[in-house]
């Protein structure tokens, strides 16, 4: 079972330099005011992972405002993976020597530099769970997209190369129509990306129906059942006819429309459109129709799902980086929260304001206290004294 087992903070957001040393599996508690770098550590522990965090920031916003990357401080994370048999080293940072003002990463594991972030996934896979996220449901497609795609590819490493190549591809086609580009060129894109959508497609199709099970497999006495499908386009061909037939039909399409596409940018179809739909099984109602409340409580259930399928299928769960989670959780839903997560048996990191939200765990996880930048360990419990 994979986990982090010690973390270092340099120039990262409001912290010069801090360290976290002896951290066990298990449940990990960050307690402290609001603005003293709680959600901070867990965007340091997101980008342990392949993407761009929790936060979906770019890579010049997390430098250290009070140090600034210039003055060749720029910010890095580095941790300890314990694998269960060894210790692995990993670690990221601000590509000083990459230009362009979004800025760029730089991974190293063992202390090797790799050329691609993928490479984290061999050792860490993250999911996450912000208040921002608390309005999933009644964002846009692109969010629920973008949420579904970070746990298939927590399940299936690959899919992050599959729609990296596809989002490559659509803006190089779109620059080409734009330019007047050569149609041969055209059709090979095109081509590469009916190949590359399908793929993606029938990724999220073959997740949600295992999601589906794990779900439906679940305790719902505290946390909801949800009914779950990947709605768009390629994802309903795929339901009714075979993966080439599909990827000639997106072809075709894709040629019919390029001079729609030539002006209003992008494709009219495709992956980049699809959305993530969601019922409350009980009451056969669309999540966005539900009470705050409800969807919090949809949403913890489908990450808790996720978790347990990512354990049965790989063999460990995800690191969980929960922020604020308890806060609004009545009591019986906040305890048998905590009973889910420690069943789980993997590392969970959650963030609070209260330290009083946390009683229920007190003697069983690692209580960390985050006051102005500074991360005060305060207990062990029994796993992590061992």
């Amino acid at each position: 079972m994979s986990y982090i087992s010690s973390l270092k903070l340099h120039n990262f957001r409001c912290y010069a330099g801090a360290e976290m040393r002896d951290i066990g599996f298990g449940l990990i508690v960050l307690h402290g005011p609001n603005g003293a770098g709680k959600t901070n550590v867990l965007e340091a522990l997101s980008l342990l992972s392949p993407g761009r965090g929790l936060r979906s920031a770019k890579m010049m916003e997390i430098q250290c405002q009070s140090v600034p990357q210039d003055n060749g401080a720029p910010w890095a994370v580095s941790a300890s993976v314990n694998t269960g048999v060894s210790e692995v080293r990993i670690g990221t940072g601000l590509d000083t020597a990459a230009r362009g003002p979004r800025g760029k990463r730089i991974i190293r594991i063992q202390g090797e530099t790799v050329k691609s972030q993928a490479a984290l996934a061999d050792h860490v896979a993250c999911v996450w769970l912000t208040p921002q996220m608390d309005r999933l449901f009644l964002d846009s497609a692109r969010e629920r997209r973008k949420f579904l795609d970070r746990l298939v590819f927590a399940f299936d490493p690959g899919h992050s190369g599959r729609t990296t190549r596809y989002e490559n591809a659509l803006r190089q086609r779109s620059r080409l129509l734009q330019d007047g580009g050569d149609p041969v060129w055209i059709d090979s894109l095109e081509a590469q990306m009916a190949e590359t959508a399908v793929a993606i497609s029938a990724a999220r199709l073959d997740f949600i129906e295992r999601l589906q099970a794990a779900c439906d497999s679940s305790d719902t006495s505290h946390f909801p059942l949800a009914k779950i499908e990947a709605k768009g386009t390629l994802e309903t061909l795929l339901k009714s006819a075979p993966a080439l037939e599909v990827e000639e039909m997106f072809k075709y399409q894709l040629a019919q429309s390029r001079g729609v596409d030539m002006h209003t940018g992008g494709a009219a179809t495709g992956p980049h459109k699809a959305d993530m739909g969601v019922r409350y099984a009980a009451k056969d109602m669309a999540a966005d129709q539900c009470s705050t409340g409800e969807q919090k409580a949809l949403l913890i259930g489908i990450v808790l799902a996720h978790a347990r399928l990512i354990a049965a299928e790989r063999g460990a769960p995800p690191i969980l980086l929960l922020d604020e989670i308890a806060a609004h959780l009545d009591e019986s839903r906040r305890s048998a929260l905590y009973d889910l997560l420690e069943a789980l048996g993997g590392q969970v990191w959650l963030t609070g304001t209260d330290e009083n939200l946390f009683t229920a765990i007190r003697g069983k996880a690692q209580f960390f206290e985050v006051r102005d930048a500074e991360i005060i360990v305060q207990a062990s419990h029994d796993k992590l004294r061992a």
